[in-house]
This record gives structure tokens, C-alpha cells and sequence, in this order.
């Protein structure tokens, strides 16, 4: 998400505090939320695709992968 977009859903929330946003501002900042939840969301994913977890047997499982119930990898990470 842009920093603009960021910074603008930021002015928002604060306007709300201040007063009731107009049908308008409402419908804008639900969107920029949608939109942040999203990147947020992608963000995450994309993290725990890339985080690995190293058993106490030596054996290497990707996080989606354990999560999903898949066969964890072997590795020869003896010595």
C-alpha cells in the first residue's frame, strides 16, 4: 500500500474520532482498508512461504507445508 493511501486512511480514522465521516468518507476508508487488510495479508503469506521450521529430528518443514499437513523435506544438516 502507497504511503499516501496510508497516510490517508490514517487522516480518516482521525476525522472519525472528531466527528461522524460523511457516506463518502465512509465508503473511501472501508476501501483503503480493504486495500491494507489485502497487502497486509500478502505481506504475511508471503513470509511464512519463505519461513522454514527445522525439527528436532533434523528434518526441514516449510510453514505452509505443516500447515497444510504436507511431507516435511530431509536434510543431510548432520555436522
Amino acid at each position: 500500500m502507497e504511503s499516501e493511501k496510508f497516510a490517508r486512511l490514517s487522516e480518516l480514522t482521525a476525522i472519525a474520532r472528531e466527528r461522524e465521516l460523511t457516506p463518502e468518507e465512509q465508503s473511501e476508508r472501508q476501501a483503503l482498508r480493504n486495500e491494507y487488510r489485502a497487502a497486509v495479508t500478502g505481506s504475511l503469506r508471503a513470509q511464512l512461504n519463505n519461513t522454514t521450521i527445522i525439527n528436532p529430528d533434523g528434518s526441514c518443514t516449510k510453514v505452509h507445508e505443516h500447515i497444510l499437513g504436507g511431507k516435511s523435506k530431509k536434510t543431510s544438516g548432520e555436522g
